[in-house]
């Protein structure tokens, strides 16, 4: 077997909308290709043996054992390895289910899809499982020692990637409350929400977590004499930075016992407590020099350690952290209670776990000492032997809920700390003997004040009650009342994607708002372009989610971007299908139209139940998506006879139509009229059916989003088809005595769609300049030629620079097999190279002509047109009722009644 390509889906996709985590693995099965399971000796038992779990696994007839049964009796390898890689997944506590397998076009090459939870550790489960499944056909067997070490690599991977308990519970916090979330790849910062409404995380400390308070927090000497100047009790102490210093620093917070830490230390790094003699002392201070140059001493104070969670100002969560410590069982060592104690689950490293597996240090055995024991010591049964003098969690130290239990004096008291530090989010750590009592009435005091303090403690106690306190972080970060999202519109189609896009961004302008949105041609936030290129897949479409000032998307969605990583958001508030036509068949094992409609469907699927998909009711493909998606449906229409569309509005639906030369919406009985076609810049004078159709889906999906009426006229009347707002896209230039149309038309489908507006250039011999990318099928190559021979009088056949893959003139020569299929005596001339014969065209233009360039580069084929020099306008709109044309350069009347006269 033989792994061809390995992609990561992270959102709706064309194997499920609602599972967005996705490893695609593209696997030749190669000399496997026609073996089924059954006839591969040894393999069923050798499976088995290595995997035993698999047992669990359902399949067809549906039940417990299902898969096995299917291996048992004759599967194929690609179907055994999609669940091989997810129960490796399994195994090392990734809980995943979803999978799919099916054969490509090309024979043996199949298409293995299977959930994962972290991106690396899916990739590396399914080229294991591929290992894996090759070692048992070869040798009957994979050994012990290999799987080990595939799961010791899964866990590693896994614990890497893992957030940590306090950002973890916040993000599932955020999910239950359907708020999105990304991480912006620098610094740990999690994006809670998109756009204008978003708000960003690092651990606990939120965007409103001020940095003069986080200061203060840090400096622990500093923070306490702000408390105490403020009347709140805290230990009597000093900062040293020479051990000469340490013994006049102990006479002066009272003597022995006491406590050293570094200045500005955490997690418990450096302290030692309770210290009761010199030697104590200048080991405790050698330790904490280890992790700050500055070292506090402070008196030490007898009770419990208590942890108070205070957020927005709100007491949370109260826990008693109990130290590291083992219970005594009457037989067992110090030693061998701590080995069992670690066995627990529930410990891991660090922080990737409840609790944290105990470690020994140096104070740890200086606290068996004073105890009298040593690790050979066995302790009688219930007897408990401390073995940190901290209790943190970090340290392997345990934590048991106080919340209901702490004094409403208390309470008061921290919350006036954290509005003294100047925290939204911080964790107080109190020493009392009773924190049910008033701190002032047993002596207890505050001792530390904490920035982006833990949470698992709280959410997951080793006793008492778990509480919500992520809970507590989103509503301060996002009130019942404040959306976290901003309004995402997604276009896809086979064509018009580009222009549709940049009108619907172009009407939504038209409410004040600051739309984001993405192109062919570039990225653009407002009017500005933020990053030039074919920018249609889900990279580009983040880069809007994540900017603080977009207030509205709008995101061409093309089919690559879709095959490679799935969507970019989980759900949109409209999704746009304008067609489907054949274009990029054969790639990415999107063979057929029906497989491509699917794989636009995407956009309507991932549409939130309130939201619209936006149809195209004309085209039978599309419209048969409404049976596919869950939200609202909104069709358009140029047929104002659409027995489907009318049968949508009878039963309250909304659809925009062309009727009567106006472009409408319909709804109930309503009819609001928007405009004329023939007054909208970009139709061209009403004489480019497919600027309507995409004129009328931009308006609709405007409409939906509640844009008026009016607002969505302004913009249609605004927006021209010129080099500065739709660059190649129908822009018609005026040479003098000929025209120059420039447009990306690339496959039959636009072909055809052009062929609509150039046929009524009348006046004049029409030219054009035809090719086509290279990775399109050879009987794609053959359409546009014999398009092209029924469009125009005269061809030249030229190719791209990139041919992508293909040998250079074979795309030209398929072409010209399609205009001779038309017509054997066809004019036409092939010269490949592009910036040639667009001069030639242009050098050859008869007068009243029009010459039709379809591009690779817009933008070179624009410079070489105005490179003429004799360029007097660029036409964009036309209109029969005023006999005006808008232009960047500007018209007299008589070109206005030529132009007219020719269209």
């Amino acid at each position: 077997m033989r792994i061809l390509k390995i992609q990561t889906l992270r959102g709706p996709n064309y194997w499920s909308i609602r599972r967005h985590k996705l490893i695609v693995m593209r696997l030749d099965l190669e000399n496997l290709a026609e073996t089924p399971s059954n006839e591969i000796p040894g393999f069923y038992e050798g499976l088995v043996e290595a995997l035993p779990s698999l047992e669990g696994h359902y399949c067809s007839p549906g039940c417990r054992g299902g898969f096995l049964m299917r291996v048992r009796e004759g599967t194929m390898m690609g179907h055994i390895v999609e669940h091989v890689a997810l129960e490796l997944q399994e195994l090392v506590g990734m809980h995943v289910g979803f999978g799919r397998t099916r054969e490509t076009s090309t024979s043996g090459v199949y298409q293995v899809v299977f959930e994962y939870l972290n991106e690396e550790a899916g990739r590396y489960a399914g080229r294991a499982a591929v290992r894996l499944c090759q070692s048992i056909v070869d040798r009957g067997r994979y050994p012990k020692a290999e799987l080990e070490q595939d799961l010791q690599d899964l866990k590693d991977l896994w614990r890497d990637a893992a957030l940590g308990p306090s950002t973890e519970s916040i993000i599932k916090e955020a999910e239950k409350k359907g708020i999105p979330w990304m991480q912006l790849g620098a610094r740990f910062l999690i994006q809670l929400g998109y756009g204008v409404n978003q708000k960003r995380i690092q651990a606990t400390m939120t965007d409103r977590t001020g940095i003069l308070g986080v200061e203060l927090a840090c400096d622990k000497e500093a923070t306490k004499r702000v408390l105490a100047n403020a009347g709140v009790p805290v230990p009597k102490g000093t900062v040293i930075n020479f051990l000469d210093d340490l013994e006049e620093a102990i006479e002066y917070v009272g003597g022995y016992p006491i406590v050293l830490k570094p200045l500005d230390g955490n997690h418990g790094r450096g302290i030692t407590i309770d210290i009761q003699n010199w030697e104590e002392a200048e080991a405790a201070y050698d330790a904490a020099r280890q992790v700050s140059r500055s070292i506090i001493v402070e008196r030490y104070y007898q009770g419990r350690d208590h942890r108070v969670l205070v957020v927005d100002g709100k007491v949370v969560a109260v826990a008693e952290r109990v130290p590291a410590h083992v219970i005594g069982d009457g037989r067992s060592s110090i030693a061998e209670l701590i080995e069992e104690t670690n066995k627990d689950p529930n410990r891991g490293e660090g922080h990737d776990n409840i609790l944290t597996k105990i470690e020994l240090d140096r104070t740890s055995y200086q606290l068996l000492e004073r105890q009298g024991y040593t690790l050979d010591s066995v302790l009688s049964k219930d007897e408990i032997c401390y073995l940190r003098a901290t209790a943190n969690l970090s340290t392997g130290g345990i934590a048991v809920d106080r919340t209901d239990e702490i004094h409403p004096e208390n309470v008061w008291l921290a919350q006036r700390i954290v509005k003294i530090v100047g925290l939204d989010i911080a964790g107080i750590d109190v020493v009392t003997s009773d924190i049910s009592r008033p701190l002032r009435e047993v002596d207890g005091v505050i001792v530390e004040v904490n920035a982006a303090p833990g949470f698992r403690m709280h959410v997951a106690p080793s006793q008492g009650t778990s509480r919500n306190v992520a809970g507590a972080v989103i509503e301060m970060m996002f009130p019942s009342e404040q959306s976290s999202r901003i309004p995402i519109l997604s276009v896809t189609g086979t064509n018009g994607k580009t222009t549709t896009t940049r009108l619907l961004a172009h009407i939504f302008k038209q409410t004040g708002r600051v739309i984001g949105y993405t192109t062919t041609d570039g990225t653009y936030i407002g009017d500005y372009l933020v990053e030039a290129g074919d920018n249609t897949g889900p990279q580009s479409a983040q880069l809007i989610l994540q900017d603080p000032t977009v207030e509205v998307a709008v995101l061409e969605t093309a089919r690559g971007g879709i095959v490679r990583s799935g969507l970019a958001f989980e759900a949109a508030n409209v999704g746009v299908v304008l067609n489907v036509a054949a274009d990029h068949l054969g790639l990415s094992d999107i063979d057929t139209i029906d497989q491509l409609a699917h794989l636009k469907s995407v956009v309507a699927e991932a549409v939130f139940p309130d939201g619209y998909a936006v149809l195209n009711a004309d085209d039978l493909r599309v419209a048969a998506m409404a049976e596919r998606t869950k939200a609202n449906i909104a069709y358009f229409t140029m047929n104002p006879n659409s027995e489907l569309v009318r049968n949508h509005i009878q039963k309250g639906g909304v659809a925009a139509v062309y009727e009567n030369g106006f472009l409408s919406i319909l709804k109930g009985d309503w009819t609001h009229r928007i405009e004329r076609a023939e007054n909208i810049p970009l139709t061209m004078g009403g004489r480019a059916p497919f600027m309507i159709a995409n004129a009328l889906a931009a308006s609709l999906a405007a409409f939906v989003q509640n844009v008026s009426i009016e607002q969505i006229r302004i913009g249609l009347n605004t927006f021209r088809a010129s080099v500065s707002q739709t660059p190649g896209r129908m822009n018609l230039f005026n040479l003098g005595n000929y025209h120059a149309l420039v447009d990306y038309a690339h496959n039959p489908h636009s072909y055809e769609a052009l062929g609509s507006f150039v046929r009524n250039w009348t006046n004049g011999e029409r030219i054009g300049v035809v090719g086509g990318p290279g990775d399109r099928r050879d009987q794609d190559f053959i359409a546009l030629g014999k398009l092209a021979a029924e469009i125009f009088d005269y061809v030249i056949v030229k190719e791209d620079d990139d041919t992508r893959g293909r040998m250079r003139g074979s795309a030209a020569d398929l072409i010209i097999q399609g205009i001779r299929e038309v017509n054997p005596n066809y004019k036409y001339e092939s010269i490949l190279d592009e910036t040639e014969a667009i001069n030639k065209a242009l050098d050859l233009a008869p007068e009243n002509s029009l010459v039709v360039i379809l591009p690779e580069s817009v933008s070179r084929a624009i410079q070489l047109i105005r490179g003429r020099g004799v360029v007097k306008e660029e036409i964009t709109q036309q209109t029969t009722t005023s006999n005006t044309v808008d232009s960047q350069i500007g018209v007299t009347p008589s070109v206005v009644n030529t132009v007219n006269t020719m269209l």
